[in-house]
Parts: structure tokens; C-alpha cells; sequence
């Protein structure tokens, strides 16, 4: 009798064992959120050391763009400040020695603040001309090339950190109450040489219809609700990849 209870308890371990194995857990993909990098002022990009795919460190040059029209503006500002200033030497002279007014000194001093403030707007201008990258991340997409005009605002080159890559899945409305913020989940994928461990970090709050790229077991699940989940370990993950996510415990 003891047997017979063992062998049938050894087939249950069997029966939930596969179950859990079968779970196909939720149909989702890999997403991205950039980061584009664009010049302020138009410009031909005369400076392009990056490629796509290379890893660059924050601060690393990513492309410049030809600076003659704001090294200009940079020569004529100084060329202001130094005139500004020497009216405002002369004003003061002049009012020691009773041959000029206070106002006369008022006004020169203001117009040499002013002259001092256009050559520092003009220099901040020249320098952005040179494009640095803001995070540490891979480069994704190269947009104009050496020679090309690259409108002011249009990116040039997008990165990609780490940490900004994300899976979206969508899961039925009737599961929706048992999900939570912080919620532990594994990333399975085809070549990926191990479960990829996540966190859920977003929940939609608003339902929409399944979506036609994704095929849902339960048909009768039409309406569902959009989960997103970031992993600390991104590596072996593409964007646009398909996945399953699994949460810890199977959901019904």
C-alpha cells in the first residue's frame, strides 16, 4: 500500500513538473528606448569617429559639425568686448577728472556686460558644434554621414544604454489584479544560453484589443493590458527580438 501511494505521489511530482516545463508563459518583445543625439544649429558633419555598433563612454566625441559661421560670430563678439571695454576705461577716466558723468560710465559699463554676454553665448554655440555622448551605451544608427547637411534638431546618431532596453507583453484582463510593480519574471528566447531574470517596471492602465502580431492561447481573452519588464542583465537580448516572459508562479 505505502508503494503504491509513493509511485502515485512520484506521478503527481511528474504531472506538475511538466506543467511547469509546458507553461509557455506570455508572448512579448524586445524594445528599446533611444537616445538621439542631434546638433543644435544646422550643419555639414565634417567629424564622424564612431560607427554603428562600436561602445562609447559617457563624454566620448560621437560627430562634429563645421564650426565657420560660429567661429565668426566668436571673433566679432570679442571684437565688441574689447571695444565695450576700452569705452568703459575711457568713461572712467573721464569721470575722475570731471570731464564725463556718472551716466556716461552707467551706460558703457552696461553695454560691456552686454558685449561680454554675446561673446559666451557665441562660444557655447561654437563648442556644441562638437557632439559628445550623453550616456555610455552602443551606437545604434548613424544618420548622416561626413559631408551631409544634418538639420538642426534631426539626430544624427542614436545610442543605445543598457538600461533602456525593455520587454513588452500583454497579459488578460482577468490576470491583470495578480500583477504587480516589482514582480519578478524570466525572459526565455530562442539562442539566449540561459532564463533571463526581470523585474516588472510598468503596467498599463488602460486595456486595448489583442494585437494581431501576437497569438494568444485563450481566445477568449480579447481584452489586455500592456506589462513592461527591464532586466539588469541585457546582453544577450536584440531589439525587436520575441520572447516569452514567465512569471515565478503560473498564472491561470
Amino acid at each position: 500500500m505505502m508503494r503504491r501511494i509513493a509511485v502515485l505521489g512520484l506521478a503527481l511530482l511528474a504531472l506538475v513538473a511538466c506543467a511547469k516545463t509546458e507553461d509557455p508563459g506570455y508572448q512579448g518583445w524586445v524594445e528599446a528606448d533611444l537616445i538621439f543625439v542631434s546638433p543644435d544649429e544646422a550643419g555639414r558633419v565634417d567629424a564622424l569617429p564612431v560607427r554603428e555598433g562600436d561602445v562609447v563612454e559617457k563624454g566620448a566625441p560621437l560627430f562634429s559639425v563645421d564650426p565657420d559661421l560660429q567661429q565668426a560670430d566668436v571673433e566679432m563678439a570679442k571684437a565688441s568686448v574689447t571695444n565695450s571695454t576700452q569705452a568703459y576705461e575711457r568713461a572712467q577716466t573721464l569721470l575722475k577728472t570731471s570731464a564725463g558723468t556718472q551716466k556716461t560710465l552707467e551706460d558703457a559699463e552696461a553695454s560691456m556686460r552686454t558685449a561680454q554676454a554675446r561673446l559666451a553665448s557665441a562660444q557655447t554655440r561654437l563648442a556644441r558644434r562638437k557632439m559628445a555622448s550623453p550616456v555610455s551605451g552602443s551606437v545604434q544608427q548613424i544618420y548622416y554621414r561626413p559631408g551631409e547637411v544634418a538639420p538642426a534638431g534631426r539626430p544624427v546618431v542614436s545610442l543605445l544604454p543598457p538600461g533602456n532596453i525593455k520587454m513588452r507583453f500583454f497579459v488578460p484582463e482577468t490576470m491583470l489584479p495578480r500583477v504587480a510593480l516589482g514582480e519578478a519574471v524570466t525572459i526565455h528566447c530562442d539562442g539566449c544560453k540561459s532564463v533571463i531574470a526581470a523585474k516588472v517596471t510598468f503596467i498599463s492602465r488602460s486595456s486595448e484589443f489583442t494585437p494581431p502580431v501576437i497569438y494568444s492561447l485563450d481566445e477568449r481573452s480579447k481584452l489586455v493590458f500592456l506589462i513592461e519588464a527591464r532586466t539588469e542583465t541585457p546582453g544577450e537580448l536584440r531589439v525587436g527580438q520575441p520572447v516569452d516572459v514567465r512569471f515565478e508562479e503560473p498564472r491561470k
